[in-house]
């Protein structure tokens, strides 16, 4: 579920990490960013905010993956609004390296025939999907969660009907994706590493 919406919702590591029961809203299909955990040099994880100003945000969930948003807060989530969406294994925060191991994160990209993919890239993913949607720049980067001193004067209410159009863009592309399934149980088309 998690690299569902890193991808799907153009999520940072440790902005998808920091969500909380409380910032996800299945009736309207959205995530709300407001904080981000950080692991420092010397391996202590931190909240903070966001990266960046803009980093506060409501991203529209699209709905292909609302399913299993919903029945990943009911088998994994406490029921706390101030649960961990993704927990680590005792509870706190997920550590990346945790995650790596937990998900088999390299043989899996490996089986996919993308070795070499990193987390990070599935926001890029997710960043080129919404770039399809025909959004302007500003709506694009507010979805993001990029900062500027174009983006700063954007009000968040002002880029929702944007995001609508994005996410409903996204829906679109993974239903016309899933329509020309190959056969193998696995997603039509191609994860590339970026960068």
């Amino acid at each position: 579920m998690l690299v569902l919406l890193a991808a799907f919702a153009s999520l940072r590591w440790g902005e998808v990490t920091a969500l909380r029961r409380c910032d996800v809203d299945i009736d309207i299909g959205a995530v709300r960013v407001r904080a981000a955990f950080a692991e420092r040099s010397t391996g202590q994880i931190v909240l903070g905010p966001p990266k960046s100003r803009a980093g506060r945000r409501v991203v529209g969930i699209p709905r292909v993956i609302l399913p299993d948003v919903r029945e990943h807060l009911a088998v994994f989530t406490g029921p706390a609004p101030g649960a961990l969406v993704f927990p680590g294994p005792k509870g706190g925060p997920l550590r990346r390296g945790n995650f790596n191991g937990q998900a088999n994160w390299p043989q899996a990209v490996a089986a996919i025939g993308a070795s070499g993919l990193h987390i990070h890239d599935l926001r890029h993913t997710g960043n080129a999907w919404a770039a399809t949607s025909g959004a302007g720049l500003r709506d694009l980067l507010a979805r993001m969660g990029h900062d500027s001193e174009r983006a700063a004067i954007i009000y968040q209410h002002q880029a929702r009907g944007a995001d609508t159009v994005i996410t409903r863009a996204i829906d679109a592309h993974a239903d016309a994706e899933l329509r020309r399934d190959d056969g193998d149980g696995g997603p039509a088309g191609d994860l590339a590493p970026v960068g």
